[in-house]
């Protein structure tokens, strides 16, 4: 895949580059008929726009089959009137685009082949639904369009080989539709003999990526949040105020990514029906991400979102000449940051900058896009500021906050229809009827809101004006949820303190049928991210393994988001230590404060929560029976040399940078760990998985099969990094639940 992505990314360089654009009447940039050089800085230059690629229709039948009575829906977008919604569901085994009345049972099924839809939506003018699917559930993406009814689906962007895909917004009018295409960049120059070198096959160099601690030559990194100082707030004014962002430039002093690693990632707005050529918005090289957030009515600014997890930040440009006049740090997690006041006055943000939780920030704008008068509009002081949903009209926000993991939803006027300005009045909450809520859109004067609970699957419920949430007829019911005989287990809430004082949090699952007092094997499973969330949601993988009359305890070690800037920073550099450690106090409380027999202990996780279980089985072999390792990293040097290039740059943030931090990486790396390895383990992989490579698990089964212990390795086909079909999801759960089952109880 490599030669062919230099192959393409070579052809790219050389051929034409779309130009800057300049807003019309319409409120769509158009391109002008000079070409852009590419930039000095090197984070300018676009590549090739993408071409419109004709597919067959591929709709069903308007009364589908349904397989999986237990189905969830989520990820609803709404048509113009607020009368059918698009949205995504896996009741035909895999998630795909479906369309549905929002106050009816009517549905019908857009897209009938297999490869898993991730992201929808639905165009303001009602003509066209957008949205991403990831062919062969790997990481490379494609955005597609189809009409509601199913026909004139087509390819925007990401057909190319080693190219991929992210969906932005649309064009108020719904003339095109804003969409980042990354492909990889050209390989570096050759090294100079001051250069260092990376790891074998890598293709880094020391000067690459940003350090994941601090040097120890004297160059300062910032690694946490900045200072928590309210004056701060005042300071995104000082950002650039015209032209490129500076390498090495941010508002708040921390590094810029460093150019030369990563992928090329340009922003256009796309016409869907192919009449008009695609308009160059954005350009960054060697980057980890860039996504349209949102366009003023007139076309005139975008607000972007760049930059890689735990640094990410809002960028307002002009886009008629490019030019960059605000530039803020935004809070990880849902990508859609804020926007634009009807009259692009006001910009709204979800932010953290100078704060340990993220709050509703809001500056007014003059008509050049440069920001004056910051001020936090909604804020909660132990509480993030997880989704934020602007009304069209711009007369009220939706604030959904995480609350220790639950959510709480409250509605915020910010003034009457068509006007801009600070809220006014007291919020008014939105009664929820179950735990957690991950999407909240517009449905004209209605709301949608995607939910998730412990005793439910995923659904979508909308919000009749002055009526309570009502669930849509095509989400399952609750009762629905897990075959009958056995409920779903809904969890205890669980407070502990680590070995150095740090406040953790998690939550217990007690299998069915157990006294309380009686001790029970116990499975503590471990989140991904790092910086995801462990939240009280039904997931199939626990029922499976309480039924098997195993506990289940989910923990927030450090590293984890939910808890402030501070916590999910924890475990930056030598701060992974600790993380692993966590996981051993975690253990030691479930054992003494709770019911689980220490004598028949699993740890078991997927993506970062695989490494922790390699990890946690080499630093305490003496806490666990057996572990399943589910898509973990087993070696860093490994994985940075095979992941993708947007991947390396964010988890370099966050791990260290694989040449100046090679020696932490190493000492953290569970394969320099493997002689101390003594219970048996499940390795479990997609085939396609390029977010951490299968070679992960392959290499730490062999290395334990060396030594001649019990491993087994379980590739799922057609899969990648997330297990997205519903026969692979079934055999993975049944295989994990019978191994913990056959080495907890055997």
């Amino acid at each position: 895949m490599a030669a062919d992505a230099r192959n393409l990314t070579d052809r790219r360089a050389t051929g034409p580059t779309a130009g800057p654009g300049t807003a019309t009447a319409t409120g769509r940039p158009t391109a002008k008929a000079s070409l852009a050089p590419p930039a000095a800085d090197g984070r300018t230059r676009a590549f090739a726009a993408p071409a419109r690629i004709p597919l067959p229709d591929a709709a069903g039948p308007r009364d589908a089959p349904t397989r999986l009575v237990a189905h969830g829906c989520w990820y609803p977008s709404a048509d113009p009137a607020g009368n059918q919604v698009a949205y995504i569901c896996d009741r035909g085994g895999v998630p795909q685009l479906w369309v549905g009345s929002v106050d009816g049972d009517e549905t019908r099924l857009l897209d009938t082949e297999p490869d898993p839809v991730q992201e929808v939506s639905w165009s303001p003018d009602g003509r066209w639904i957008a949205y991403t699917t990831a062919p062969g559930g790997g990481e490379h993406l494609r955005v597609l369009c189809v009409r509601p009814d199913g026909t004139d689906r087509h390819i925007l962007a990401g057909a190319e080989p080693g190219s991929s895909a992210h969906l932005g917004c649309w064009a108020h009018d719904g003339s095109a539709v804003a969409v980042t295409v990354a492909v990889p960049t050209v390989p570096p120059a050759p090294q100079t003999a001051a250069a260092e070198s990376g790891p074998a096959g890598s293709g880094l160099t020391a000067d690459r990526l940003p350090s994941g601690r601090p040097r120890r030559d004297g160059d300062a990194v910032l690694l946490g949040a900045p200072p928590h100082d309210e004056s701060g707030l005042g300071r995104p004014s000082a950002a650039a105020t015209a032209g490129p962002p500076t390498p090495g430039a941010a508002w708040d002093g921390r590094p810029a990514p460093a150019a030369g690693f990563g992928d090329g990632l340009s922003a256009y707005l796309i016409d869907p029906d192919g009449v008009t050529a695609p308009v160059l918005l954005a350009a960054e090289q060697d980057a980890a991400t860039l996504r349209v957030c949102d366009l003023s009515r007139d076309g005139g600014l975008a607000l972007l979102r760049r930059g890689p997890r735990g640094r990410r930040e809002a960028v307002v440009t002009r886009t008629a000449d490019r030019a960059t006049t605000c530039v803020v740090p935004v809070a990880d997690g849902d990508p859609w940051i804020g926007g634009f006041s009807p009259r692009a006055d006001t910009l709204w943000l979800r932010s953290d900058a100078y704060r340990e939780f993220a709050v509703l920030l809001t500056a007014g704008l003059d008509p050049d896009g440069q920001p004056h008068g910051w001020s936090v509009a909604a804020a909660r002081d132990d509480s993030d500021l997880e989704l934020l949903h602007r009304a069209h009209d711009g007369s009220t926000v939706v604030l959904a906050w995480n609350v220790r993991g639950v959510s709480e939803v409250e509605v915020l006027d910010t003034g009457a229809a068509g006007t801009s300005g600070p809220a006014t009045g007291p919020p008014r909450p939105v009664p929820l009827p179950h735990e957690v809520v991950t999407r909240v859109v517009g449905a004209g004067p209605r709301l949608l809101l995607a939910l998730s609970g412990s005793q439910r699957r995923p659904g979508v419920w909308w919000l009749p004006e002055g009526v309570t949430l009502q669930r849509t007829a095509w989400s399952s019911r609750d009762e629905d949820a897990v075959p009958p005989g056995r409920p779903a287990v809904r969890p205890v809430h669980v407070s502990l303190t680590a070995r150095d004082g740090l406040p953790l949090n998690g939550w217990y699952y007690r299998a069915p049928g157990r006294s309380p007092g009686e001790p029970a094997p116990c499975v503590v499973h471990l989140h991904g991210g790092p910086e995801e969330q462990e939240r009280p949601v039904l997931n199939p993988l626990y029922h499976e393994i309480l039924g098997r009359g195993l506990d289940v305890f989910a923990p927030d070690v450090r590293g984890s988001s939910g808890y402030g800037r501070s916590f999910v920073d924890a475990d930056l550099a030598d701060g992974r230590f600790a993380a692993i450690e966590d996981v051993a106090d975690c253990v030691a409380h479930a054992v003494l404060a709770g019911p689980a027999d220490p004598s028949r202990l699993a740890v078991m996780g997927r993506s970062y929560g695989g490494y922790l279980t390699f990890a946690s089985l080499v630093w305490h072999p003496e806490l666990f029976r057996t572990g399943v390792a589910v898509c973990g990293m087993s070696d860093f040097a490994t994985f940075f040399a095979g992941t993708e290039p947007w991947i390396a740059q964010s988890a370099a943030h966050k791990y260290g940078h694989p040449e100046r931090d090679r020696e932490l990486l190493r000492t953290l790396s569970p394969m320099s760990r493997v002689d101390a390895l003594r219970a048996p383990v499940l390795a479990v992989h997609g085939e396609h998985d390029t977010n951490v490579p299968p070679g992960e698990s392959e290499q730490f089964v062999r290395a334990a099969r060396e030594r001649g212990l019990s491993a087994e390795l379980l590739t799922l086909r057609d899969e990648g990094h997330d297990f997205l079909r519903a026969d692979n999801r079934r055999l993975f759960r049944r295989a994990a639940a019978d191994w913990l089952q056959r080495h907890l109880t055997g």
